[in-house]
């Protein structure tokens, strides 16, 4: 089978068989770069026809403690006080440009995560999910 731009949900299929097929191929091989060439195929079409949505802002930082083994008080460096921290936990404050900025440079969360707007209400009366 000759690697070709994937266009359908057959294609995909036929795609993912011949990777399965290369798995095991010799490091330098012609194999291996037929393999390395069909995963960027499958890549790219998976890319465009099942696109991944960015997480919720809060639910990244929530990852992110769990990650690092870190508790609620470790984000003070990023959010000065341990009120404004439940507030943000809990989804009762927005992050701010200032928060957003500092927990992208000290969680490594890439600030287009952080900027989004996040799924809760923030307890404000007509705030919109």
């Amino acid at each position: 089978m000759k690697p070709k731009v994937i266009k359908s949900s057959k294609d995909h299929e036929s795609a993912l068989s011949r990777i399965a097929q290369l798995m095991d191929a010799a490091p330098g091989s012609a194999a291996e770069e037929e393999l390395e060439l069909w995963s960027l195929l499958v890549e790219k079409y998976e890319e465009d026809n099942f696109p991944i949505d960015l997480p919720d802002p809060i639910e990244a930082i929530r990852f992110r403690m769990e990650q690092d083994g870190l508790r609620p008080v470790d984000l003070k460096p990023f959010l000065r006080s341990k009120s404004r921290i439940s507030e943000v936990l809990n989804h009762k404050r927005p992050l701010s440009l200032a928060m957003i900025r500092s927990l992208s440079a000290g969680l490594k969360i890439p600030a287009e995560v952080l900027v989004r707007e996040t799924q809760a209400e923030y307890g404000r009366k007509g705030a919109r999910p």
